[in-house]
Formats: C-alpha cells, sequence, structure tokens
C-alpha cells in the first residue's frame, strides 16, 4: 500500500470527492511528521530568525543575575514599614549612597538608612524594597514617602526571576522570534543550533499564463501566483527556489517535477488540478508520484492535490508535492490553511508552532449569506471598536480571482462548516493575517 493510500486508510470517513477541511488538516498532519527536516548547522543570533531550534537552549546563567531594582527611587529595609499604619502615616529615611546600573554599591548601611538607586542596578545587600522616586519627598539626605505607598518586596527584582541557570530556555522546534533572539542574547550566546532551511520550489503551469514584461494577448494572464508563493514561503522562512512557468507539455511537465523532487523537500504547483482539466498537470503528477486528488467541501480552494514525488535512483527519498488551485486567492487561502501548517511541521517546528493561525472573534457588520456542507473563508476588514468586541466588514469582491479584496482585507472571515448564514451584528471567527502573510 502506498503511503498515501495508509493515511487515507486512518482516517475516518475519508471521501476524495468531498473532503472537510479538518479531514485536509488531519491528513496533511500524518504526510509532514514523515518529512520533517533533520539536518542542523550552528550560526550567529543575528541570522536566525525565523530558524527553528535544532536543539533545547540551556541557560549557563541566571537572568538576572542579581537583585535589581525595577524603578528608580530609593532602595530599604522594608522591615521598617509600619504595619497597621494611619493613612497619612509617612516613612523618613537617610539618604547614605547612590547604586548606579552596572556599578554596585558597597557602603556600610545602618537601619533606617536608604540608597539612591537606578532602574537595574544591583539592590544593596540587606535591602529589598524600591520605593518610586514620584512619590518621594527629598529634604537634603532625608527622604520621605507615605507608608501606605507600597509594601515589603515592591519594585525588587529577583535574581533568577526570569531564568534559572541549568533551566532550559528555549525548547527544540521553537521557532525563533525577535522575543526568542532577546532571551538567548540575554543568556550571552552569540550562536544558535538551528534546523537547516526547509527548501521549497514552486512554479506556475498553464499556456494562458503570461511571465512579467511579456506582451498582452487576448485569453491570457499575468502570473500573480508564482509571486503570491514566493512571498509567502519567503515570510515563512523557507529557501525557495523558484522553477518559473510551465507550459502546458507533459515532457515538460515531468522534467520539471523530477528536477523540484531533486532541489527541494517540498513543491508548490498551481493550477491544473481540477477534474476535467484540459491541460496535463495532474495527468503527469499521477504518472511522477503517489498523489491524491481532492474535492474539499471549501470556499474558495475546492481543488486540491497532494502527494509524494520520488527522487532521482540515487538521491533517495521523496518530496512532498502541493498541488493548488489556479486561482489566486484560492491559493493564498489553500496555502493559509493548509500548506503553512504543514510545512511548519517539515521545518521541525513543535506541535504548538504548527496550528493554523488563532481565530479572533469580531462581530459582523455585514449579512453573508452562506448553506451549510463546506467551509468558507471570506476576505475582511477588521477593526476596533471602543470598549466592545471587534467589527469585521467584508472587503470588496469575493471572488476567487479578485486580489484587490485580499490586499483590502487584514483577515479572514472563516464560516465554519455546519455554519449557516450570518446575520448583521453575528459574532463570527476571523483569521488575521498579522505575522502570517
Amino acid at each position: 500500500m502506498s503511503r498515501i493510500a495508509e493515511i487515507a486508510a486512518e482516517l475516518a470517513g475519508y471521501d476524495p470527492k468531498a473532503l472537510g477541511v479538518d479531514a485536509v488538516q488531519a491528513f496533511l498532519t500524518r504526510l509532514a511528521q514523515s518529512a520533517v527536516v533533520t539536518q542542523t548547522e550552528r550560526i550567529a543570533l543575528r541570522d536566525a530568525l525565523g530558524r527553528v531550534l535544532a536543539e533545547d537552549i540551556v541557560s549557563p546563567v541566571s537572568v538576572p543575575p542579581h537583585d535589581n531594582s525595577a524603578m528608580d527611587g530609593f532602595a530599604f529595609d522594608g522591615a521598617v514599614l509600619p504595619t497597621g499604619a494611619a493613612s497619612d502615616a509617612s516613612v523618613s529615611l537617610r539618604v547614605v549612597g547612590t547604586a548606579l546600573a552596572g556599578a554596585a554599591w558597597r557602603g556600610t548601611l545602618a537601619p533606617g538608612d536608604a540608597v539612591k538607586i537606578m532602574t537595574g542596578a544591583v539592590m544593596p545587600a540587606g535591602l529589598d524594597t524600591v520605593v518610586p522616586q514620584e512619590f518621594c519627598f527629598v529634604e537634603g539626605e532625608q527622604v520621605r514617602f507615605p507608608a501606605k505607598a507600597l509594601r515589603r518586596g515592591d519594585n525588587r527584582r529577583l535574581a533568577g526571576e526570569d531564568l534559572q541557570q541549568g533551566q532550559p530556555a528555549l525548547l527544540r522546534g521553537e521557532r525563533l522570534s525577535p522575543a526568542a533572539l532577546g532571551m538567548v542574547a540575554s543568556l550571552g550566546l552569540p550562536m544558535v543550533p538551528v534546523l537547516r532551511r526547509l527548501r521549497v520550489a514552486y512554479f506556475s503551469t498553464g499556456d494562458e499564463i503570461l511571465s512579467l514584461g511579456e506582451l498582452p494577448r487576448e485569453g491570457a494572464v499575468y502570473d500573480s501566483n508564482r509571486y503570491t508563493v514566493f512571498g509567502l514561503l519567503t515570510r515563512l522562512g523557507c529557501e525557495v527556489i523558484d522553477l518559473g512557468l510551465v507550459r502546458d507539455d507533459p515532457a515538460a511537465l515531468a522534467d520539471t517535477l523530477r528536477r523540484a523532487a531533486t532541489e527541494a523537500d517540498a513543491i508548490i504547483t498551481s493550477g491544473g488540478v481540477s477534474v476535467g482539466e484540459a491541460d496535463h498537470t495532474r495527468a503527469v503528477m499521477q504518472q511522477q508520484g503517489d498523489m491524491a486528488f481532492w474535492r474539499v467541501a471549501m470556499r474558495p480552494g475546492r481543488p486540491m492535490a497532494v502527494g509524494l514525488i520520488p527522487r532521482p535512483r540515487g538521491a533517495g527519498g521523496t518530496a512532498v508535492l502541493f498541488g493548488l488551485p489556479g486561482n489566486p486567492v484560492a491559493v493564498m487561502v489553500t496555502f493559509l490553511a493548509f500548506v503553512r501548517p504543514a510545512l511548519l511541521r517539515m521545518m521541525g517546528c513543535h506541535e504548538r508552532a504548527c496550528a493554523p493561525p488563532p481565530l479572533l472573534r469580531a462581530r459582523s457588520v455585514d449579512a453573508i449569506r452562506k448553506k451549510p456542507g463546506r467551509t468558507e473563508y471570506q476576505r475582511g476588514r477588521v477593526e476596533a471598536v471602543p470598549g466592545a468586541l471587534p467589527e469585521v466588514r467584508i472587503a470588496g469582491n469575493q471572488g476567487s480571482g479578485v486580489l484587490s479584496s485580499m490586499v483590502e482585507a487584514n483577515g479572514l472571515v472563516v464560516l465554519h462548516h455546519a455554519q449557516g448564514s450570518v446575520a448583521a451584528g453575528d459574532l463570527v471567527d476571523v483569521m488575521m493575517f498579522e505575522g502570517v502573510i
């Protein structure tokens, strides 16, 4: 039994002629889990944004390395704070020195003494509380503040509060965000172990497609999909291999698929996967690999193909093929719903990072017509509403070939499989684009 058939057999109710979104996601999860990148390299931290950790990073130091002040103010022993003090009671202390960030104060303290301290400065021994300077009245060497302004231990950062020495700071499979880069830098580590980039080859198909720079001709359209896919893959952090535009010629299509399988871990095509297509893409895919062709119960993006293309003898292994629809918006929707999570798994990301983007709850300004039985993705524009849930408006023409409304939108209104029509004012789920496309 082929690998594609094995996965299909594991899914309850698998029907390639009417496959639900959840079933597609489950299928691709299983397929991607067997195609994860394993090769590793060590790179400079500055080059690691978006890369996937190959090993746990264990903290060689505690962060912060010492107790320090969270405020500009005055450090003192919180034991002097009175208990049950009247609302107008105050505390008066003698200021005996100044502690600056990066220069610990090492003077001698007597009971009732305080040290002027800057944010980040090491807390002098015996002092555990900081009163912010804005609460204070300073008269010569004396500082006075309301007793009710704070409690013992306030405004002190404890050593190791963020990370303890020997504690895992980041786990294998973490995709390094700007915050993660900062965390690694706080440990003093200039290099990080990462998995190599996932290599993804992509190309467009069809005699009706024009490359940029060609003169217009009747019945032809310019190739927008290659540039959309390039942007999606680049944002994801893949190594992208652009194999250009392939005409409806069986030999050329077969050669391009073999080349893509040789050079890449995954292959993305657009166009030619519908039943009854006049071109040769579907037939060539079937000849070259282990393929499944689906009619997904969704809009846009109903036709889709997935499979494994073997590498030439001697290279070993297979490349995962995603055959996407030809319409530009359908390409983006199927990429976000299906391909992106699968590629993240192949990149070696842990499960949490591979989930589809989280859904935001928003109130629909518009009524939206929908019949139960398929998942629909409507382009929408979400706006904040002070003191209330965000609102979402449908963004222009929803045709699957209309990119202008995709540009206008900042999210996809997700109308779930069993869901019916939406009335104006109803709550809906929105898949936001920020950081994704």
